[in-house]
């Protein structure tokens, strides 16, 4: 890698977030120089890849010097985050920030709406005057398409969301995807399946099981886990939205994906084999979530055909990684809520 990108600048939207900070620690690895934002303050370090030193242990490194946080709120502080912007004029802005956690969308889809639509809208608008932006990277979702019950499909804007979370994440890439149509605004989509590996929330699917697995506490599959989904290991969607930011043509979106799908039911009872447990000891059957959408099955086979690209981890191998981080680290994950806490 020649010294002139080393010495490109990003800025990451969403910095603490699971995917951000994999994605952070991916380009410090590669020697650029980044700055992060979020809306909370750095959580514990066993959430935060770019300062794992040994993954044996989980013992950890200082920060590099190469990466400088920031403690914005995208909600409340969009000044200072465009100061910042102007002061360091990054090349490549890579967004992850948006509130999550579909069925909490239900309860508090105001809260979603001014998050995922409103205040994105705001930057975008700040940002699209920036000319020294060469690319901004919207990391988006497969909910935007609804339940893909036809079979794996391919990138469009045909969108059919079914919850808030869904309806936010579309209306906003409709906005940039106007933008682009009408400043050629750098726009770049990216919409991965699901994504999982060390450092993920507690609450998500695979770190839930594998701690009930572990202690015996028991919990909810909602809808008996009939729902489809394909699970790709964090650092091939790392390694693929890098090469994205750097080379995709603006106002393209792309799928981020394996080509194996597993239910939520045999995903649990895969889990439970790896670690000798019972299914019926940990899981209790739930109704179904509301709006919940059968199956997100991406063809990723546009990112394989042009940019060679291929994932590198199968799923056993990165339940295996993850396993790792939470065996590890299980006394500390003890002390900590394993169910999602929404924040305003």
């Amino acid at each position: 890698m020649s010294s002139m990108i080393k010495k490109e600048k990003f800025l990451v939207i969403g910095s603490n977030s699971f995917s951000g900070s994999h994605f952070v620690s991916e380009l410090l690895d590669k020697d650029y120089k980044v700055w992060g934002i979020s809306r909370s303050s750095q959580p514990n370090k066993l959430f935060l890849p770019y300062y794992w030193q040994n993954t044996e242990n989980y013992t950890f490194k200082n920060s590099s010097e190469n990466f400088v946080f920031n403690e914005f709120d995208i909600n409340k502080d969009m000044q200072r985050i465009i100061n910042l912007i102007d002061e360091i004029q990054p090349e490549y802005i890579v967004n992850f920030a948006s509130q999550g956690m579909v069925a909490e969308s239900w309860n508090n889809p105001v809260h979603w709406y001014k998050t995922n639509v409103v205040s994105q809208v705001s930057l975008h608008d700040a940002l699209r005057k920036r000319k020294f932006l060469k690319k901004y990277v919207h990391v988006t979702t497969p909910e935007v398409y609804g339940s893909t019950d036809k079979g794996w499909i391919k990138e469009s804007f045909n969108f059919s969301p079914s919850t808030p979370y869904a309806v936010s994440r579309a209306s906003c890439d409709l906005h940039l995807l106007s933008f682009f149509k009408a400043y050629d605004f750098p726009v770049v989509f990216t919409r991965a399946a699901n994504v999982f590996g060390p450092g993920q929330q507690l609450y998500r699917i695979i770190p839930r099981t594998i701690l009930s697995a572990l202690t015996g506490k028991r919990m909810n599959l909602h809808g008996g886990g009939k729902s489809e989904r394909s699970f790709i290991y964090i650092k091939d969607v790392a390694d693929a939205t890098l090469d994205l930011a750097l080379n995709a043509p603006a106002g393209t979106s792309w799928h981020i994906s394996t080509q194996e799908a597993i239910s939520i039911r045999n995903l649990v009872e895969k889990i439970c084999i790896m670690i000798d447990v019972e299914f019926d000891q940990i899981v209790n059957i739930n109704e179904e979530r509301l709006g919940k959408d059968l199956n997100y099955l991406l063809d990723s086979s546009s990112l394989r055909k042009e940019f060679n690209w291929n994932d590198r981890y199968s799923l056993d191998q990165g339940l295996d990684l993850t396993f790792n981080w939470l065996k590890t680290n299980l006394d500390k994950f003890k002390e900590m809520p394993w169910e999602y806490i929404h924040k305003l």
